[in-house]
């Protein structure tokens, strides 16, 4: 793969994963790199002329009123740094990192940070050789950017902190020395250019964009399953039905099931089902649709952030102005994360709603009680519903929205924050919990269609093969075992999208 050239827009989501998760290279365009260096020059001559500027010769927050005299304008930016390297607890996953670092470099070439060019070049660098910072996944607010966490990124720019270095864990200069890059030192403006936006809970937003919409697609094929499995009416997902509406989401996760079940018996009309089904069987295009329009909408959001200029203060070369303002709040980015966090449960309680169905005898149509040949002896699958329950639960407990629980700061100078970094963090708690849910109901589903094969002749052609990999993976329940291997063999399953994988190359793309 060419490496990725960051310009200052055209960042996507995919980009995102592509460089934290897969490694891929990058490189400053070089009209980027005359951008950062002309808004420098600018910036340097403001210094020169005393001119009061936020964060480059005053201090922060509640401080932003104290001029620095030309000695303390020096050491600032490095105790600006080792003062916000305030986080707590256990390292943030390499990817969240990685994608931060990408975010920044992203800033920092629009060439309106101010920063010397020897910082973005030298996070470029961390990027291609491996080097990422050791850092605390807690401690930011949302506001005023991730300082705690980019703040340990720049530690690096110093020297100091940790990293680590093909997944070992090193002393900040050993692991620079070791990647043979050079250590640029902060000077006036570069710690703060470097820690004032929410690049880690965007390159986490993003992240989780990813992985949430590849979960909706093995939430649809899932759902193609049971409803094979419980006979459904499928003309509700007829493609005109949600046409005529007009949402979109809709229309593409009918679109997705139909092409799961087509060439099946239930497809072809030969499988008697009943004039209307459940809710939980007839409304899953509506619902699984709605999940899709909110991560198109939190992705279009967080596409914006990656391509915009969230520091301060913010420098116009062309204009010879500097503007402080707040472009580092994460609100914009929050808000509609919470949103894509909470369609994600809903999407998890419809599941849970068809596992239901093929577990009870009265709503199964005619499949087994508890999915077990021998109901009394053996429980089957009842205790898998208590599973997912009770992941959903924890689900629900985290979907209470954390851009409404803003607590004031800083002497109460920062008396509003976004709290944008809690919605990041829950949102992969919830998908994590997620894939559980989705495992236990592809469990289910792939036992009920093995009963429904003494009735039904063929199944979908997607769903038949998501069946042959559930199948690879876990065996038929005969008689009762302990379950415990097989919900979190079918949990990582999910993650690994294998079944995703397998689906869209036998019957082509879900989106």
């Amino acid at each position: 793969m060419n490496p990725l050239v960051i310009k200052g827009s055209g960042l996507t989501v995919e980009n995102v994963v592509e460089v934290a998760r897969f490694g891929r290279k990058v490189e400053l365009a070089p009209e980027a790199l005359e951008r950062i260096k002309s808004c420098r020059a600018m910036l340097e001559k403001k210094i020169d002329a005393h001119e009061i500027m936020y964060g480059v010769n005053t201090g922060i927050g509640e401080f932003s009123e104290v001029v620095l005299n030309d000695e303390q304008v020096k050491e600032f930016q490095k105790y600006l740094v080792y003062n916000h390297a305030a986080g707590i607890g256990d390292p943030a996953p390499v990817e969240y990192i990685r994608g931060a670092m990408l975010g920044r470099i992203n800033v920092h070439a629009h060439g309106n940070s101010g920063i010397r060019p020897e910082i973005t070049l030298t996070l470029v660098e961390m990027l291609n050789k491996g080097v990422t910072p050791y850092v605390c996944q807690k401690g930011s607010v949302g506001a005023c950017g991730d300082l705690a966490p980019m703040s340990q990124i720049a530690l690096l720019l110093m020297g100091e902190g940790q990293a680590y270095v093909n997944g070992k864990l090193l002393p900040g200069k050993e692991a620079m020395e070791k990647a043979g890059i050079p250590v640029p030192g902060l000077m006036a403006r570069d710690g703060l250019g470097t820690i004032n936006g929410s690049n880690v809970l965007t390159a986490m937003s993003a992240i989780f964009i990813h992985d949430a919409n590849n979960w909706l697609k093995q939430a649809e094929i899932a759902a193609s399953m049971s409803l094979e499995a419980l006979r459904a009416n499928m003309k509700p997902y007829t493609a005109l039905l949600h046409e005529v509406r007009g949402f979109k989401g809709a229309i593409r996760s009918a679109l997705a099931i139909e092409k799961c079940i087509n060439g099946g018996d239930l497809k072809e009309g030969r499988v008697k089902c009943k004039v209307q089904d459940a809710y939980s069987m007839r409304s899953t295009p509506q619902v699984i649709g709605s999940a899709h329009d909110a991560l198109a909408y939190a992705k279009s959001q967080v596409e914006i952030e990656l391509n915009g200029v969230g520091d301060n203060p913010i420098f116009f070369p062309d204009k010879d102005l500097a503007l402080s303002g707040a472009n580092f709040q994460g609100s914009p980015v929050s808000v509609p994360m919470d949103m894509a966090g909470y369609v994600i449960t809903m999407v998890s309680v419809l599941s849970e709603r068809r596992l239901n169905r093929l577990n009870n005898p009265a709503l199964s149509v005619g499949l087994p009680a508890f999915l077990t040949k021998g109901a009394g002896m053996f429980s089957g699958l009842m205790l898998s519903q208590y599973t997912a329950d009770m992941q959903i639960v924890e689900q629900k407990l985290l979907s209470a929205p954390a851009c409404i629980q803003s607590i004031p700061a800083a002497a109460d100078q920062e008396d509003f924050v976004s709290m944008g970094m809690n919605t990041a963090i829950k949102n992969f708690q919830i998908l994590e919990n997620a894939y559980g849910v989705l495992g236990i109901e592809f469990m289910a589903a792939a036992q009920a269609l093995d009963f429904r094969k003494e009735e039904i002749e063929k199944f979908g052609n997607g769903t038949t093969k998501a069946w042959e990999v559930v199948r690879r993976h876990v065996d038929f329940l005969d008689i009762d075992r302990p379950l415990y291997p097989d919900h979190t063999k079918m949990k990582e399953l999910v993650r690994s999208c294998e079944i995703l994988k397998e689906v869209e190359a036998t019957i082509g793309s879900l989106e």
